[in-house]
C-alpha cells in the first residue's frame, strides 16, 4: 500500500484503462437507462389508471424517498457483504421487482411498494459502487473515474426519458416495464463479468443492522471536515433542481410549446456533461480542489437573472452556464475521499448518496411551493441566492472569509487497496 501525491493533471484515458471501470462505466450507463424509462412507464400507467396528476407526480417523488432509507436505516449493509456481491444482488433485486412492477392490474399500493424496494436496494447499492470504483482504478484517476460514471449517468437519463417516451409508443407501459427489468439484469450481469470480488474495506459492527447503521452514519458525521463537505454536496443541489422542477411553469408563463420543455429539462445536463469535461480536460487536480466554492458560487449566479424572468431561449442558455459551474463536483470527490477515513468510505458515500437524493426530493418540492407563491421565474431567483448564501455558509474557509479556518486542498489522497 502507498501513499501518493496527486499528479496536476487528471485524465480520462487513466480511469478507462482500466477494464473493471469499463465495466462498471457500462453498468451505470444501461441501470441508469432503465431507471429512467421505467420512471417514464410507470407515470404514465400510474395517470391513466387513476386520472390523478397527485398520484402521477407521487411515483416520481417515491423515487427519492428509498435513498434516504437505506442511507441512513440500512448503511450497515456495506460492511457486512462485499460490495461486488451487494451491487450484483441488489441490480438482479431490483430487476425482479421492477419485473413484478409490470404485472397487469397490480394494486396501487402494493405498486408503491414494490417501488419504494427497488429504490432501497438502489441506494443500499450505491456506496459499494463507489468502492468498486475506487478499488478499481489507480489514485490519480479516482477523480476522472467518477466524473465518467457522472456522464455516463446524465447521458442516459436524457436517452432514457427520450428512449421511454418513444418506446410507449410501440409498447404498452406493461412492456416498457420489462425492457427496464431486463436493463438492471445486463447491468448486474456486466459487473458479475467485469469486476473483481474486492475485500470489504469496512469494519462489521457487533450490533444489529439499524443500531449499527446508525452507528456508522453518526461516525461518519463526526468528522467536521467531511459533515462540512457532505453537508454542502446535499445543500447546493437541493436548489440547484429549481429549473427542473418549473420547467413547465416556466415554459407556459412564457407562452412556449409543450415540446420546449423538453429542451428546457436538456439544457441543465449538458452544461453539466460540459463542465465535468473541461473540468478534467484543462483544470490539474489541486486546481479542481480550489475551485469548489468559487465554481459553486458561479452555478448559481445565473439564477439571480430569472428574476428579469427572461424569455425562454435566454433561460436556457443560462442554464448551459449554471451547469458548466457543476465541475466543483470534481474537486468535491476528492476531498470527500481525502477526508473519509479508509474504513469508512464505502459507508460515507451510502450516506452521502442518501442525502442527496432526499434533498433533491425536497428541493423539488419547495421548488413548487415557492412558485405557488411567487411565480416560477421568481422561485428560480431564490434558489439560486440560496445556493449563494450556503455555499458561502459551508465553504466560507474556502473563500478566506475572516474569522473562518482555511481548508488545505494540497494534502496527499489517502492510501487506498490500490494506491
Amino acid at each position: 500500500m502507498v501513499l501518493t501525491q496527486p499528479t496536476d493533471r487528471l485524465h480520462y484515458r487513466d480511469a478507462l484503462a482500466s477494464r473493471e471501470l469499463r465495466a462498471l462505466l457500462a453498468a451505470q450507463f444501461v441501470s441508469t437507462g432503465g431507471q429512467s424509462i421505467a420512471a417514464v412507464a410507470l407515470t404514465v400507467r400510474v395517470y391513466r389508471e387513476t386520472a390523478s396528476p397527485l398520484l402521477a407526480s407521487l411515483t416520481f417523488a417515491l423515487s427519492f424517498l428509498p435513498y434516504l432509507v437505506g442511507g441512513s436505516l440500512l448503511s450497515g449493509l456495506v460492511d457486512r457483504f462485499r460490495p461486488r456481491g451487494l451491487v450484483v444482488g441488489s441490480g438482479f433485486g431490483s430487476a425482479l421487482l421492477i419485473a413484478g412492477l409490470a404485472w397487469p392490474g397490480l394494486p396501487l399500493p402494493i405498486l408503491f411498494a414494490l417501488l419504494v424496494a427497488s429504490g432501497t436496494l438502489s441506494s443500499i447499492s450505491s456506496g459499494a459502487r463507489a468502492a468498486l470504483v475506487r478499488d478499481s482504478v489507480p489514485t490519480d484517476a479516482y477523480v476522472p473515474a467518477r466524473s465518467l460514471l457522472r456522464i455516463a449517468s446524465q447521458l442516459s437519463q436524457l436517452g432514457g426519458n427520450a428512449g421511454g417516451g418513444a418506446l410507449l409508443v410501440i409498447l404498452s407501459p406493461t412492456g416498457v416495464l420489462l425492457v427496464s427489468a431486463a436493463a438492471f439484469a445486463c447491468s448486474a450481469v456486466a459487473i458479475r463479468l467485469g469486476v473483481s470480488d474486492h475485500d470489504i474495506a469496512g469494519e462489521r459492527g457487533d450490533e444489529r443492522l439499524l443500531k449499527d447503521s446508525w452507528r456508522g452514519a453518526r461516525e461518519v458525521l463526526a468528522h467536521p471536515e467531511l459533515r462540512r463537505l457532505l453537508l454542502f454536496g446535499w445543500a447546493a443541489p437541493m436548489f440547484s433542481v429549481a429549473p427542473e422542477a418549473l420547467a413547465a411553469p416556466y415554459v407556459a408563463q412564457h407562452h412556449g410549446s409543450a415540446a420546449l420543455v423538453g429542451w428546457w429539462l436538456v439544457a441543465l445536463p449538458i452544461g453539466l456533461i460540459a463542465g465535468d469535461y473541461l473540468g478534467v480536460r484543462l483544470l490539474g487536480a489541486r486546481q479542481q480542489r480550489r475551485l469548489v466554492a468559487p465554481a459553486a458560487l458561479a452555478s448559481f449566479v445565473p439564477y439571480l437573472v430569472f428574476a428579469l424572468g427572461p424569455p425562454i431561449p435566454v433561460g436556457m442558455a443560462l442554464l448551459v452556464v449554471s451547469g458548466m459551474g457543476g465541475l466543483y463536483v470534481l474537486g468535491l470527490d476528492a476531498r470527500v475521499r481525502d477526508a473519509a477515513p479508509p474504513q469508512l468510505f464505502a459507508r460515507t458515500m451510502t450516506v452521502s448518496t442518501g442525502g442527496l437524493m432526499a434533498l433533491q426530493g425536497i428541493g423539488f418540492a419547495l421548488a413548487g411551493a415557492v412558485a405557488q407563491a411567487v411565480g416560477p421565474a421568481a422561485a428560480i431567483a431564490i434558489a439560486g441566492g440560496c445556493g449563494l448564501a450556503s455555499t458561502v455558509i459551508l465553504l466560507r474557509g474556502d473563500l478566506g472569509i475572516p474569522g473562518s479556518e482555511t481548508v488545505a486542498h494540497d494534502q496527499p489522497y489517502r492510501a487506498t487497496p490500490n494506491a
